[in-house]
């Protein structure tokens, strides 16, 4: 697990509560990173219909990947997190996926393979798995839809590997 560097001004992390602290043990992400890993599951938070700041600024400085192709046919899943239900999270997770369809990669979405998406208002769609952030702690539907997920991701990168 990576992290991108937070971007908010400091007045608006305190104003909103947002819980850099408990981030601090998590490394930075790098771009070697985005090259070792066999698949990537790229989440950020539900800013106005689209990812934070951080995210897209990191995802910015990825030219070099691109120009060198070395994520191409890689796959990769999103995720995402938004304080009320209509706040953006499929859009968040289709201004995310725009990167990867430059990069050609294979992108691993959820579908309706998993029967809590379709009775779920939080836990996430057909374009990946989401939080209601208003909750705080997952309930039971994200975290099977999260799982699910991750599992999928890594079947799929593990077929991808094999010759």
């Amino acid at each position: 697990m990576r992290r991108v560097r937070e971007t908010l001004y400091p007045e608006l992390i305190e104003k909103f509560h947002v819980p850099i602290e408990t981030n601090n043990n998590i490394p930075e992400v790098s771009l070697e990173d985005l090259k070792w890993a066999d698949g990537l599951a790229i989440g950020s938070p539900t800013r106005y219909g689209n990812m934070a700041g951080g995210m897209k600024t990191f995802l910015d400085t990825t030219a070099p990947l691109w120009s060198s192709g070395v994520l191409y046919g890689k796959p990769v899943t999103f995720f995402t997190e938004a304080s009320t239900i209509h706040r953006g999270h499929e859009t968040t997770i289709l201004t995310m996926s725009t990167y990867a369809y430059h990069f050609g990669m294979i992108i691993v979405p959820l579908g309706y393979a998993i029967p809590e998406i379709s009775s779920t208002t939080t836990g996430g769609s057909p374009y990946g798995a989401s939080h209601l952030g208003s909750k705080k702690e997952l309930d039971e539907n994200e975290r099977k839809i999260a799982r699910f997920q991750g599992r999928r991701l890594a079947q799929v990168a593990r077929k991808l590997k094999c010759p």
